[in-house]
């Protein structure tokens, strides 16, 4: 399991999917959720296949409600809020398969 965030296992579980250089993690979570402000090293898509979400990008709030693509710029600081059950993909190009190393390879920082 990732490093990156405190999990919790009742409210939040995760499945990594591999296919050709491309990377999909799976984040299915609950209600109040949400995955600690951090920022990436590159510009990447979300989607948000079920639910909706309060998504805060460098201070702005924006609601999505699914289904929904989401770019998120490289380096800017973003957090992911859950208002009812969700599922939601990062999408990642690497050839890496160990989900710790392609947390530690994509992202710039976590903020406390």
């Amino acid at each position: 399991m990732s490093k990156m965030y405190d999990i919790d296992k009742e409210r939040f579980q995760v499945k990594h999917h591999f296919a050709a250089g491309v990377y999909a993690k799976e984040m299915v979570f609950t209600p109040e959720y949400d995955f600690k402000q951090h920022a990436h090293k590159y510009d990447h898509m979300s989607i948000l296949a079920k639910g909706s979400a309060l998504v805060e990008v460098n201070g702005t709030n924006t609601h999505y409600k699914a289904p929904a693509v989401i770019e998120i710029k490289k380096e800017l600081s973003h957090t992911v809020i859950a208002l009812e059950p969700c599922v939601w993909y990062c999408i990642h190009p690497t050839d890496l398969t160990d989900p710790d190393e392609i947390d530690e390879s994509f992202s710039t920082r976590v903020v406390a």
